[in-house]
């Protein structure tokens, strides 16, 4: 019987919110917990992992629940960010995250823009080299929006698909 987990890190609520869609979207014997928890990953066929896009990365956290995933785990990436989706800046954080779980088998991965914190707009925003950023992560203050939500779902149910082929 599938069992799935859904797990994430959020520190603005973007993460959280996409986690909630997909957990929505799932059905069967499921599981939604913050990743701090600590999540027992031998339990579940099925692993939802969510984080948000921090200078490029993935929280430190994050980083080591993906080192404890147990090889031959089917698992699925999503997260948040303040740039476009698609660029750069989106994709490396992802990339990084997948070099951690070599041994688990990787389904696919989603990504949506999310509002950025006002006092990380701010402290970026004195830099100049951020100038290009902070005016990009301001235009996502609307987001995670009823669009990201419904994506979210659809990759939810997707990823479902692919984990009933061999």
């Amino acid at each position: 019987m599938l069992k799935i987990l859904v797990t994430y890190e959020s520190r603005t609520g973007n993460t959280k919110e996409i986690a909630e869609a997909i957990f929505e979207a799932v059905e069967g014997d499921k599981t939604i917990v913050p990743i701090r928890e600590r999540p027992d990953c031998d339990d579940f066929s099925l692993i939802f992992i969510g984080f948000p896009v921090i200078s490029h990365s993935i929280p430190i956290n994050v980083e080591t629940f993906l080192k404890s995933i147990p090889a031959g785990k089917k698992i699925a990436f999503f997260s948040t960010h303040g740039t476009l989706t698609g660029s750069r800046l989106s994709r490396e954080a992802i990339e990084y995250a997948a070099t951690l779980t070599t041994k688990a088998h990787l389904l696919g991965t989603f990504s949506c823009r999310g509002k950025v914190s006002l006092e990380a707009l701010d402290t970026l925003g004195k830099s100049p080299e951020h100038t290009a950023w902070t005016e990009m992560a301001a235009s996502a203050r609307s987001h995670p929006d009823e669009g990201d939500l419904n994506d979210a779902r659809a990759f939810a149910r997707w990823i479902l698909t692919l984990y009933a082929q061999p």
